[in-house]
């Protein structure tokens, strides 16, 4: 531990205000869960009480789901998340593509209780379920990455005191999510979300908004399409509330599949649902919820850098001749120069066998003490499911990368193909087709070699279990979505889908279907040819992403199911 006292997060921090409105959602949920436990409320009547507050009835036991607003946590708060692992679940916490955590094996019982411990570090559960706004993110670099115009946490958290408890959007006619990103590479996947919110400054220097409605990925994946390209950041609260309103007055409530914004887009066009928004605004615009100089610079107040400590030896610890290839190759990977001269070390939630985004409470609370005494306090999580410690001195990047060697959270595949991005599937939903994490070991194990995988250079491959798509499976260079085939698991394979990051190049696209579905045993041969494709036919520096996109569906599909169709038509001869 530092001989100081560890510099405080610059993080949001609740006010009496905030206080009071989590405390007394904690007390009203500990009496319902006990009038639930009694038998005084019916099943029926206590869903949608224990959705409102994250709690989900999975496959074997509850799922509890734990907010973290855009994706930011202090130390203080995430040895809390190991605590309540180590309590109250089996000793280890799921991080998601939402920037969230969830508990797999809570017990109910003790779910009150954990909503208080969670209360007592400024945290809740609230809107991480239902049909409602769910948890706002964006940039796991927000703040500190050199191509950031404008920083959208103030913007995030101001969003998100605005959409909580918001009686109108209470009962939305489905789930409703809003990323924002404020940098030239969209880090936050916004064309996949409902709302996706891009920050940048006009020649004078001033804050717009470009925003696009209407993207998503589950059953019936869309781009979001851009209704207002300069919105004054002024108006965006008011403008926000327009397109929420629009959906909330016209989406489809009578069927479940066809109940998401994009939906809507779709059926009535990008332009005309632009006019019902631009309409519905003109009688909000500059009402009550106008944005102000005054109530920007109190938020972002909270996201400003506390006093540096007193500066650390440039000179970074000496490295062993045996250590020295194994801590560039881990740099190189995970370790993100800051604008001011500083860094963020990604910590790899996905070493092989290991289930993607999983963290015990041994490592959380390692990875808290590593922000207290290497960066300051601060915490990020990400849509693909890793850690981010940011505010590293260079000098501290050594002793970092040798603890979290210890911790198994430096495998130096951030980017590479066994970076898998994972739901729980079938291991744990109750709404997945087939399981996902036994997939992604495969895989895992099949190319556990990082020679190769540096060979093949950077490629995502991500995995759902079910349409619903928490694998954000549409978005993947490799996409893999389990389906039921007459009662069996099988899996589906897509390629050439980007979510707009620098590993795409920027470019955001749906994956496209290579052909039929496979059995579980045949996703890592699968995998291997499109693999094998890839490298006899890539041009110099060309990334799996863009031969897919150059050479089309057609040469991986013939790599993948050619001996399945010589074979099929031999069957076929000799049957005639």
């Amino acid at each position: 531990m530092p001989d100081s006292p560890p510099p405080r997060a610059a993080i949001y921090r609740y006010d009496a205000v905030d206080r009071q409105l989590v405390e007394q959602r904690v007390a009203e949920y500990r009496s319902q869960l006990t009038r639930f436990l009694a038998g005084e409320l019916s099943e029926d009547d206590f869903r949608p009480l224990r959705l409102r507050n994250g709690l989900y009835i999975q496959r074997h036991a509850p799922m509890l789901r734990i907010a973290i607003p855009y994706g930011v946590l202090s130390s203080v708060q995430l040895r809390m998340l190991a605590r309540i692992a180590r309590d109250y679940d089996r000793g280890y916490g799921h991080f998601t593509t939402r920037q969230n955590l969830q508990y797999n094996w809570p017990k109910l019982e003790d779910t009150a209780d954990i909503l208080a411990l969670l209360a007592s570090v400024e945290m809740h559960a609230i809107q991480t379920s239902g049909n409602c706004v769910r948890n706002i993110t964006t940039d796991e670099f927000a703040g500190l990455a050199p191509d950031e115009e404008v920083d959208p946490r103030p913007i995030a958290e101001i969003l998100r005191q605005w959409s909580t408890f918001h009686p109108e959007f209470a009962y939305l006619p489905r789930k409703f999510k809003i990323a924002i990103n404020g940098a030239a590479e969209d880090r936050a996947a916004t064309a996949f979300h409902d709302i996706g919110l891009r920050l940048w400054r006009d020649a004078a220097g001033t804050l717009r908004v470009r925003v696009s409605v209407g993207g998503g990925m589950g059953r019936t994946p869309m781009l979001g399409a851009v209704i207002r390209e300069d919105l004054a950041w002024q108006h965006l609260l008011t403008y926000t509330e327009a397109i929420l309103r629009v959906y909330n007055l016209h989406g489809r409530r009578d069927n479940i599949y066809k109940a998401r914004i994009k939906i809507l887009v779709r059926a009535l066009g990008a332009a005309e649902f632009a006019r019902q928004v631009e309409e519905e605004w003109a009688a909000l615009r500059d009402g009550p919820s106008t944005l102000i100089d005054e109530e920007f610079d109190r938020v972002a107040a909270h996201f400003r850098l506390p006093e540096v400590r007193a500066a650390v030896s440039a000179t970074q610890e000496p490295l062993a001749d045996q250590e020295r290839a194994a801590f560039e190759r881990w740099r190189a990977r995970s370790v993100h120069a800051q604008r001011d001269g500083r860094f963020a070390v990604v910590l790899s939630l996905k070493e092989t066998g290991v289930a993607p985004g999983d963290a015990t409470d041994a490592q959380m609370d390692a990875v808290a003490d590593w922000a207290e005494r290497y960066g300051r306090s601060e915490i990020r999580v990400t849509h693909e499911q890793n850690l981010v410690i940011p505010h590293v001195p260079e000098a501290r990047l050594t002793a970092l990368w040798r603890e979290a060697r210890r911790q198994r959270l430096a495998t130096p595949n951030l980017g590479l193909l066994t970076d898998i991005i994972a739901c729980p599937g079938g291991d744990f939903c109750s709404l997945a087709n087939a399981k996902s994490l036994p997939i992604a070991a495969a895989i895992q194990q099949r190319f556990d070699d990082l020679d190769y995988l540096h060979d093949i250079g950077e490629l995502n491959l991500n995995i759902s279990g079910c349409i619903n798509s928490c694998g954000h499976h549409h978005a993947g260079h490799i996409g893999i979505l389990g389906v039921d085939k007459d009662g069996s698991e099988w899996y589906q394979v897509s390629i050439g889908g980007a979510d707009g990051s620098a590993l795409s190049h920027g470019r955001a696209a749906i994956g496209r279907i290579i052909g039929p579905s496979f059995a579980a045993e045949e996703i890592p041969d699968v995998v291997e040819k499109l693999i094998a494709t890839y490298l006899q036919s890539r041009l110099p520096g060309e990334r799996f992403v863009d031969a897919a996109e150059r050479l089309g569906v057609e040469p991986f599909k013939h790599s993948v199911y050619g001996d399945r169709q010589r074979a099929a038509a031999a069957e076929a001869t000799a049957d005639a």
